[in-house]
């Protein structure tokens, strides 16, 4: 069975252009594969590249050089560099999911039906999208009085809570996760880490990005190490 996502000498440059055409090298030819079901953590100091290689491979950026081979079931084999905009909606409807650590809504929208956005999109109705919602706010400790609230006057763990619920409920094929357990106690980190242990065991390959050892020691198959945008370490898949 070939890779979920390829990664093939993959380079992203920012040209600069208020700084006098200045140009910053984010990336450079970084190749790593992912196997279905498999969750790679993806490590290194602060500027190494890590959320520039997370965006790229959502399409949030695009590409200087190289490929980008993911697995869909929509089109088949495709590469996320060369595919048209309407193709990158598509899987980012039904088969990527991508949760940066910033929780980034529309105003005036309850928590409820923010988890829930990505089950109305697939075309799961209210009453059913907005109870599953409920129960992934219960299990994260979300308090109840919250639940019709809106995320904006969370705290940052509140926040947060709000952010992987609403990336893992709708059970992607490709999960790309910036620190999921960032700014989270002890017990709600637990419950995160249970979750996408639950998500993988599914079938869910994931890309996570996280400082946090244990939490990356209780998840990760393998680790991919990033220095100044070059893949400087990388462990073998699990056989």
């Amino acid at each position: 069975m070939p890779p979920i996502l390829d990664v093939r000498q993959y380079t992203k440059r920012f040209d600069m252009h208020v700084l006098n055409g200045k140009r910053i090298h984010a990336l450079s030819n970084v190749s790593f594969s992912l196997e279905p079901g498999e969750l790679v953590g993806l490590v290194g100091t602060s500027g190494s590249g890590k959320s520039t290689l997370m965006k790229s491979i959502y399409r949030t950026y695009l590409a200087t050089s190289g490929a980008i081979l993911y697995q869909s079931l929509r089109y088949g084999p495709i590469d996320l560099v060369r595919a048209t905009d309407h193709q990158i909606i598509a899987l980012r409807r039904d088969e990527i999911t991508y949760c940066s650590q910033f929780l980034s809504v529309i105003p005036r929208v309850p928590a409820v039906d923010v988890v829930a956005e990505s089950l109305f999109r697939q075309g799961i109705d209210r009453d059913r999208g907005q109870q599953q919602s409920r129960d992934y706010l219960d299990r994260l400790g979300l308090p109840q009085e919250l639940w019709d609230a809106y995320p904006s006057t969370f705290s940052g763990g509140e926040q947060q809570r709000i952010n992987v619920a609403r990336a893992i409920i709708a059970r992607p094929r490709l999960l790309l996760i910036d620190e999921p357990t960032a700014s989270l106690d002890q017990r709600t980190k637990d419950v995160v880490i249970d979750m996408i242990v639950a998500l993988k065991a599914g079938g869910t390959s994931v890309l996570c990005i996280s400082h946090d050892r244990y939490t990356l020691d209780r998840l990760a198959d393998r680790r991919i190490e990033l220095q100044d945008g070059h893949v400087v370490a990388a462990s073998e898949p699990v056989s």
